[in-house]
């Protein structure tokens, strides 16, 4: 029993100790509306988010973009897909492996902010750029 809970002890010190050591880090890029133009501020904080982690082969890279629900349901797809695209287009320039990123675009559907606002639409109007650390 005690050989038991020891490993059990020594498994979970494992884990927290990686989990500590390896964190996730997030980077939304907002963008006007009917846009998907990366600025020169916006592929600085894609680098310094990439130039913060250590060990890029550790992590798994995602995608997530979004739209407001202004233009239609068809417009707002196309939209979210040209956005994630701009963003994996600055990962690769970074040296990231497309076949490395996940990509989920969800165009005006499951929106973060409520789209009868003028706020919450331009906060709607983003990708999520997400490293997450890989389970070992």
């Amino acid at each position: 029993m005690k050989k038991i809970t020891f490993l059990a002890l020594l498994s979970l010190i494992c884990h927290v100790s990686f989990a500590q050591k390896y964190k996730a880090v997030r980077v939304s890029i907002y963008f006007g509306g009917g846009s998907y133009y990366i600025d020169a501020e916006q592929k600085q904080d894609i680098i310094k988010a990439i130039e913060s982690i250590k060990d890029l082969s550790k992590y798994q890279v995602s995608i997530t973009s979004h739209t407001d629900n202004i233009g239609g349901k068809e417009y707002n797809e196309w939209l979210s897909k040209m956005r994630s695209e701009a963003v994996l287009k600055q990962l690769i320039e970074q040296e990231i492996k497309k076949e490395k990123v996940l990509i989920k675009d969800f165009g005006q559907d499951n929106p973060l902010h409520n789209n009868e606002s003028h706020q919450g639409r331009i906060r709607n109007r983003r990708v999520d750029l997400l490293f997450s650390p890989l389970n070992m």
